[in-house]
């Protein structure tokens, strides 16, 4: 029997970056050899440092980023006291005020006035007003305020213009001016039944009275007309029985 010869290629070590011979006894003297483990050892150790390294990547951004929220809560706290204080003031200068007269609602947290149905927030410092749909400024709740009241007690002036009014004329007794027309004014309009005298004697044209003049096609197309009448008429006599003809 024939044997044939294969070849078994070769193995590639991935830690010592070096082909080896495919085979289990070569194998297994690289592997217990001290440069496969010291490529070994290597290899870990930088995986090791990969990971540290990774990790400590991943901790600083977590720290900068605690940080930032830090400070943004800290800004947030400052502006939110800012406006509070703000507001106090503005609520202090508005209940001290002895023109107006303010009413805290406890259940909305605002301040309302009876005089001019405006609705303070301390917090924000803006006004809403039914009329206006929307929280503004003061500047602008006033002046709505204002033009509401204007135009509350202010009635309407509306008047009709002398030239807009329709004019009348003045009523007369007595018989219309001008003459009275008793007859038709179409006199071609037929009245009852009855032909009117112009279209009873309309004259004929001058055209139907002249003779027309035939040419000799037409002089020629009349004569075969006729006798062929006449065929027709010769060959019905006997069927009719009119005149007595032969059978």
């Amino acid at each position: 029997m024939t044997e044939y010869w294969v070849s078994q290629g070769n193995k590639w070590c991935d830690f010592c970056k070096i082909f080896l011979s495919n085979n289990p006894s070569s194998i297994r003297n690289h592997e217990l050899g001290q440069r496969h483990k010291d490529s070994v050892a290597q290899r870990l150790t930088t995986m090791r440092q990969e990971k540290v390294a990774k990790e400590k990547a991943v901790n600083e951004a977590a720290r900068a980023l605690e940080q930032i929220e830090a400070k943004a809560k800290r800004s947030y706290q400052k502006d939110v006291e800012t406006l509070k204080e703000a507001g106090d003031a503005r609520a202090l200068d508005i209940l001290g005020d002895s023109k107006e007269k303010w009413d805290f609602d406890s259940t909305s947290g605002y301040y309302y006035n009876n005089d001019n149905g405006l609705h303070y927030d301390p917090n924000s410092g803006f006004y809403y007003s039914d009329a206006i749909g929307k929280w503004v400024t003061d500047q602008e709740a006033y002046a709505a305020v204002k033009a509401s009241a204007n135009g509350k007690h202010q009635k309407p002036s509306v008047s009709v213009p002398i030239s807009a009014k329709p004019k009348t004329s003045p009523v007369t007794s007595g018989p219309p001016p001008g003459p009275v027309v008793s007859a038709s004014l179409n006199p071609t309009r037929s009245v009852k039944g009855k032909t009117s005298a112009v279209t009873v004697n309309k004259r004929k044209r001058e055209e139907d009275k002249k003779p027309k003049v035939l040419s000799q096609e037409d002089k020629a197309a009349l004569r075969a007309r006729e006798a062929a009448k006449k065929r027709v008429e010769d060959r019905e006599k006997g069927f009719h029985g009119l005149y007595g003809g032969k059978r």
